[in-house]
């Protein structure tokens, strides 16, 4: 099947047009990535803002001219974080479903972590190892662990870097003081880990680990194919949290492989990445450009071992 399958995060809006084939396979044909924010002010007010709205509308107009031309026989979308957390969202899913004709699947924390995973592990042959997918978000962060398509845990936390940029880290550069507050809370929420089986491999998917990998390999452009599968250790990760939060906004908005709508969050997600790398032991952690858009196709297809 044809698919388009949208993810409306928290921070970003991505698309994917894909063929999916009734084993899982995955073979992308079309691409999107915005930035709409939705989330913002989630967290305070509960409610996703008009604004947030009118953002993701003009996204949505592009992404479905997007997957018409590419002969999409379904456009599906999910949301996350955001819209788990906004109290308003019936009627935001009224709004885009009759406008649109989408009709966005909320999905639960769990959901989100399993499909995050599949869709990661969609462009690895090794199915019989054992993976870990880290997926930091806008509103929260998923883990989940498993071997192919067995899963052994997934857990979601509300860690994401728009939710904790809002509560804590409301300068930039920070203060000590702050970055300090903030790794204790991501520390406390760590501790909701279980043990992860020795020998994991770290993947990494969304955009605070697919911008690190971007920056390392100093890419004048974004290049899917080159950011996937690139690792990164946690002591390059570290160098280059030394490095960022040292800059000012506009410092930071002027690396290249930073999209200036990310700068004032990707210090947030960055600590999130280290502590967890730090709570777990992992000294490597493996880029992906896919995610949770190619696990939800994969479901949304019909594809095998997608559905729970």
């Amino acid at each position: 099947m044809r698919i388009s399958s949208i993810d409306i995060g928290t921070n970003t809006v991505l698309l994917l047009v894909a063929d999916v084939e009734s084993d899982g396979a995955v073979k992308p044909l079309a691409h999107g990535h915005e930035i709409a924010r939705i989330g913002k002010g989630v967290d305070r007010t509960k409610k996703i803002s008009p604004e947030g709205i009118d953002r993701l509308r003009v996204i949505l107009r592009e992404y479905v001219e997007i997957s018409r031309k590419h002969g999409a026989e379904r456009i599906v979308a999910c949301g996350t974080s955001a819209l788990r957390d906004a109290e308003n969202r019936e009627a935001f899913r009224e709004t885009i479903l009759q406008e649109f004709g989408i009709n966005v699947v909320v999905l639960s924390g769990e959901e989100e972590a399993r499909l995050s995973y599949l869709g990661a592990l969609s462009e690895f042959d090794d199915r019989d190892a054992t993976f870990a997918v880290l997926d930091i978000g806008g509103g929260s962060t998923e883990i989940t662990v498993g071997t192919g398509e067995h899963f052994d845990m997934s857990l979601s936390l509300d860690l994401g870097c728009v939710r904790l940029t809002e509560r804590y880290l409301k300068s930039i550069p920070p203060s000590k003081n702050a970055v300090a507050e903030v790794t204790s809370v991501i520390r406390e929420q760590l501790g909701r880990i279980e043990s992860i089986p020795a020998g994991s491999r770290l993947v990494g998917v969304a955009g605070t680990v697919t911008t690190l990998a971007a920056m390392d390999l100093q890419l004048p452009k974004y290049d899917p194919l080159r950011v996937n599968g690139h690792r990164l250790s946690l002591a390059t990760i570290e160098r280059m949290y030394d490095d960022l939060s040292a800059k000012t906004l506009d410092q930071i908005k002027a690396v290249r492989q930073i999209h200036p709508e990310r700068a004032d969050i990707l210090l947030a997600g960055v600590v999130i990445l280290i502590e967890v790398m730090k709570r777990i032991g992992w000294k490597e952690i493996t880029a992906s450009d896919r995610g949770l858009r190619y696990g939800f196709a994969m479901r949304e297809a019909g594809g095998r071992n997608t559905r729970f």
